[in-house]
């Protein structure tokens, strides 16, 4: 040391010695203030224990110890608050569910009992807030998230929460923790609000089935009720529209036939008027074709008897049209088609030769 100080290490050699090393020391010192914050977490400054600036990930500077110094929290980190239970990781055990029933039990809107565990899931936003503004942070947002539940839930009737209000609840919940959390500058984020169980009190949980039972056979049978109906229905009114057609069209035919019929009949009786024996003769012959149109007939020639006068005596008849329409006879059938053809109808003969 002699040889480097200058003078032989006097008294000025000294000094400059005790220099050197105090300048030393303060560099090494003043070094010390660099840390590197992880992409994980935010560093918060301090300076003689008073939060002055917070840093994102990276190399930074801050004044060393005891004048400055550095918290560097995780932020990315997903922390959980249980509510109405404790689980085994809590309690030093590896596995169970410890339940804490003056957390879960809450009244519901409709003053029923109903017992409901519930997970908070949250993450540090602003990592100096959440160091400084509120005093014991898990504690907090438990307490919150028991209130803000609470609160939910007291307005809410017990079957929309037992059913499909789970959702909904969640989502209030988590907004209304986060509201207040704000409102103390908490710098927390609640990322997810999770209702483990949703349950009536133990004591009456078969009563309680019971009930739900007899609910859901009750929505059941109005629901096959209401689609019976909405079967019936249809086909009721498709019936009656058919009813109601078929009658119009009823009443459509016999009003034609009506018209028609007396059309027919003015028509008649004005031919009859212009030509009354003709158009008698005419009806005659007409109603007497129509009547025995379908009746066997014999033909008897009046004033015929032997060859002499005075008398009747039956006429060959060949009927054209059963020839036609029946196959022809075998061999031997001869005679019998002689009788039956002359076992012709008298009153066709009538119509035929002598009409009145």
């Amino acid at each position: 040391m002699r040889r480097v100080l200058p003078g032989g290490g006097g008294g000025s050699g000294g000094g400059r010695l005790i220099a050197l090393v105090a300048a030393v020391g303060v560099a090494i010192w003043l070094g010390t203030g660099f840390y590197r914050v992880q992409p994980d977490e935010q560093g918060v400054e301090l300076v003689f224990g008073r939060w002055v600036n917070t840093t994102t990930p990276g190399l930074h500077y801050n004044w060393p110890a005891p004048i400055g110094e550095v918290y560097k929290p995780a932020v990315t980190r997903v922390n959980r608050v249980e509510i109405g239970y404790r689980s085994g990781t809590d309690f030093g055990r590896a596995a169970g569910v410890r339940e804490v029933n003056a957390e879960s039990l809450m009244l519901t809107g409709d003053e029923n009992i109903i017992d409901i565990d519930v997970t908070v899931f949250w993450r540090i936003k602003d990592a100096g807030a959440y160091l400084f503004e509120i005093q014991r942070p898990d504690t907090t947002i438990k307490s919150v998230a028991e209130s803000a539940m609470r609160e939910v839930v007291g307005q809410t009737p017990l079957q929309f929460v037992l059913t499909e209000g789970r959702a909904r609840i969640e989502q209030q919940t988590r907004e209304l923790i986060q509201a207040t959390l704000d409102t103390y500058k908490s710098g927390v984020e609640v990322t997810q609000v999770q209702l483990q169980k949703v349950d009536p009190p133990q004591q009456v949980i078969d009563a309680f089935r019971d009930v739900q039972a007899a609910r859901a056979d009750q929505e059941r049978l109005q629901n096959e009720a209401e689609a019976y109906r909405n079967s019936i229905l249809p086909r009721a009114r498709g019936e009656a529209e058919r009813l109601i057609q078929e009658a119009q069209a009823y009443r459509e035919q016999v009003v034609a036939d009506a018209q028609g019929s007396a059309e027919r009949f003015t028509s008649i009786l004005t031919a009859y008027n212009e030509a009354k024996d003709i158009t008698a003769r005419r009806l005659y012959l007409e109603t007497m074709e129509d009547v025995m149109a379908g009746m066997s007939k014999v033909v008897i020639e009046p004033g015929v008897t032997g060859g002499q006068g005075g008398g009747q005596s039956v006429v060959p008849y060949l009927p054209l049209d059963r020839l036609i329409r029946e196959p022809a006879p075998r061999t031997g059938d001869g005679a019998d088609m002689s009788s039956s053809s002359g076992a012709a109808s008298a009153a066709q003969g009538n119509a035929t030769t002598t009409p009145r």
